[in-house]
Order: C-alpha cells, then structure tokens, then sequence
C-alpha cells in the first residue's frame, strides 16, 4: 500500500450518505479504527438506559474497541510509518508523566490499567499519523462516528421518552440505551454542527446531506440544555468562520445571516433564552457554576507533597472527594501534577499557533473550531489528561494541520542502450 497520499478534489461530497472521495491510499480500515476510538472514549457511566447494562460489560466493549482499534491500526500499518507529529509526541511525554505520577499506585491499582489504556490510544494515534496529510478525511470520520452515536440517543428518546428525560438530571436528555449524560451528547451535537456547518461553507458537502446532520442535532443539542457545549459550538464557529471572512463569500454570507439570526433571537426570545440558560437554578447555584466552584476550592486548598504538585497523585476517575472535578487543568494538576499542566498547556498553544501560521483554508477553519471549542469546554468539563473524547478531537485538529505528504518522485523509464554489432566491439580507433 502507497504511504503517499493526494489531497481530495474538490468535488461536492455527501453526509453521511454515499461514500465521500478519499485520498489515494487511505484504507477504509482506518475509518473503522477511529469509530473504534470514539466508542472507546464514550465512557462506561452515565443514566440508567432501558435494558439495564452491568457496568463491567460496558468497561469490557469499550476496552475491548481500543484493543480492537490498536491491533487494526497495527494491521493496516505493518510497517509501522508514522508521520512526525507534535501533538502525539506531546501526548506521548504525558503518558511518561503520568506513569511516573501513577507508580506510587496513591489511586490505587486503576491509575496503572488507565495509563495502559492511554498506552494504547496515543499509541494507536502513532499509527494512525501515517495518513494525517492535511484533508478533510477524518473530518468525515468523526462527524459519521458521532453522528451514530447521537443516532442511538435519538432511538432511545423515541422508543422511551421517560428514561431519555429522567427527572434525576432535571428532565435533560441522556442516552436511555447506552448510558451517556448531557455534557456528553450536549459535546458531540456540538462538534459535528460545527464541523458539517463548515463543510457547507467550504462546498464540501451538499446542503440536503448537511441539514439531516445539523437539524436533529441542534435539537437534541437544544433537549440536553448544555451551556457549555452552546457557548464552545458559537464562539468556536465564529472564531473558524471569522478565519474565512477575507478568502471565502460564502463565509461572509454565512457571518452575516448568523449575526442577524442571533440579533432578531436575542430579542424576540430572550426570555425563552434566559430561562433555558438558566435551567430553573437559582443566582447562588448559577454563580457557583451548579457546586464546581466548592469542588475547586477544596481541591486547592488540599496539602500537597512536592513530588505530588510536580507530578500528582496519578490517573483516577477525574473527582475529589468523590464529587467530579468538572475542569481539565484542576483534574490535570490533580492527577498528573504541574508538568502536566505544563504539557497540556503547550499542546493547546502549539495547535493554537501552528493553525493561526497556516494560510485561510477549509482545513485551517475546522482545526480552529476543534480547538476552540476544547479550550472553551476545559473550563467546566475533565479530559484533557486522559484518553477522551477531547484528546480526539485535538487529534483531528492535528491531522487539518499536518502538511500533505510529498509525492515520490516518478521514475524515469531507462534509455533503450544502442546494439553495437559484435566485431566491433573490439574495434580501437587510433
């Protein structure tokens, strides 16, 4: 299989319908690897779905699709060529962190079987980088994987209403049959609007395969009442289309209707908004961001060993006291110390930058919004230190950005050699 890739035409394509155009040399295994990677990081709690799953067989599928996507990866790539890549030689130093941080097995034995876990996902990355060239490949990956995964929420919410909207989470959406919470779908309805709006800007997809991606997303979107994933979702999409405003008429359309909409909302129903943002909690419960302010306080506030803030107390479930930390840097600083923070920190600073260098594409707008959208979101929700949805979408942020493979150079078919007759080979001018 040729290593070299050409980047996709650009002809229309469709979501998720018909099979897009892929680059030359690109495997359909290797989308099925990374759907294995999203089911992997939907992780294993979540609300109570219609036929009860033991906990332990939702631990043992989601597992089980990272080793399946590890050795698929492997398969695909015998040879093991990899593309040289910052972010997954980051994320490789922080697995090296949080080893060290999880030695002392102070989270006891599961900070070991985390950072094998996380073993695997940056080690399945590695091979996976061999086709990061620059296209919007994975972009389809991704948005076909969660779209699955928000097609399984919308079944659960049809087949029992009840159990999707449980009074247990305030009547907001949760996955009824496989157990997921609201920041969750709120997170992936996110992310694919973004990135299918950014598609259509860019002529990519037609709009008929866009709305059947956009629409019942923004409504599930809308039942999961998620600020965060709303405020990651607008200000990530403006930033992306504010990239493309000087290159692009169709983004400048896109900006304008989009400011209009927003305005005429703004007023018309801003009572509706309020109440939606709000959702029914009082000014102390909002102000304390619903409890995380008094979680990150304590977490602060806890004596520390100089070996436990440079290097923390190893991988746990991201909580203190029992309670969810709810904030990547806090769980970060908490579970792999200050040379964690540090490392995420420059991850986030590198994709920053290295998109804010690259010249206004398609391309350039999507890996802005991803990670837009995961500096937003790091604020209230846990995975930047962890196998997570999070660290996969930074992962497609840095397979926009990667430079297209060079194409081997073509060989030059040899010159046909002249037949010189026999006697005179030995022939000697003089």
């Amino acid at each position: 299989m040729s290593e070299n890739s050409t980047r996709e035409p650009d002809t229309v394509g469709t979501l998720p319908g018909t099979e897009p155009p892929r680059p030359a040399g690109t495997p359909k295994t290797v989308g099925i690897v990374w759907g294995l990677l999203v089911l992997n990081t939907l992780g294993s709690a979540g609300a109570k779905t219609i036929v009860p799953l033991p906990r332990s067989l939702i631990q043992m599928v989601t597992m089980g699709s990272l080793v399946a996507a590890f050795g698929l990866a492997l398969l695909v790539n015998q040879r093991v060529r990899v593309r040289s890549s910052s972010y997954v030689l980051l994320l490789s130093l922080l697995l090296v962190s949080s080893v060290i941080s999880s030695a002392s097995l102070e989270s006891g034995m599961g900070a070991l079987f985390r950072c094998f876990r996380l073993t695997l996902f940056v080690g399945t990355l590695w091979l996976l980088s061999r086709w990061w060239d620059g296209s919007l490949t994975f972009v389809r990956y991704h948005i076909r994987a969660y779209f699955a995964v928000l097609g399984s929420v919308a079944l659960g919410l049809v087949v029992s209403p009840g159990k999707a909207l449980p009074d247990l989470y305030g009547g907001r959406l949760v996955g009824a049959l496989w157990p997921l919470t609201p920041p969750q779908i709120g997170q992936y309805a996110a992310v694919i609007i973004g990135l299918t709006a950014l598609l259509v800007i860019g002529r990519r997809t037609d709009r008929t395969s866009a709305v059947l991606v956009i629409v019942p997303s923004l409504v599930l979107l809308a039942l999961t009442h998620t600020r965060t994933a709303t405020l990651g979702l607008l200000l990530g999409l403006s930033l992306a289309i504010g990239s493309l405003v000087l290159t692009s008429a169709a983004a400048r359309r896109f900006f304008s209707w989009s400011v209009l909409i927003s305005v005429v909302a703004a007023v018309g129903f801003a009572s509706a908004l309020q109440t939606w943002f709000l959702r029914g909690q009082s000014q102390e419960n909002f102000s304390s961001l619903t409890g995380r302010a008094k979680v990150w306080n304590a977490l602060l506030a806890e004596p520390r060993s100089t070996a436990q803030q440079l290097f923390g107390v190893g991988l746990g479930d991201k909580s203190f006291g029992g309670l969810p930390i709810d904030n990547s840097w806090l769980a970060v600083y908490n579970e792999q110390g200050l040379v964690g923070v540090t490392l995420v920190a420059v991850i986030i600073v590198v994709l920053g930058g290295v998109a804010l260098l690259r010249p206004p594409s398609l391309q350039r707008a999507c890996a802005i919004f991803l990670i837009s959208y995961c500096a937003i979101a790091s604020y209230t929700e846990a995975g930047l230190g962890d196998a997570s949805p999070y660290l996969l979408h930074l992962a497609l942020a840095a397979s926009l950005l990667a430079a297209p493979a060079k194409a081997a150079p073509l060989a030059l078919p040899e010159a046909p050699r002249r037949r010189v007759p026999r006697w005179a080979r030995g022939s000697e001018v003089k």
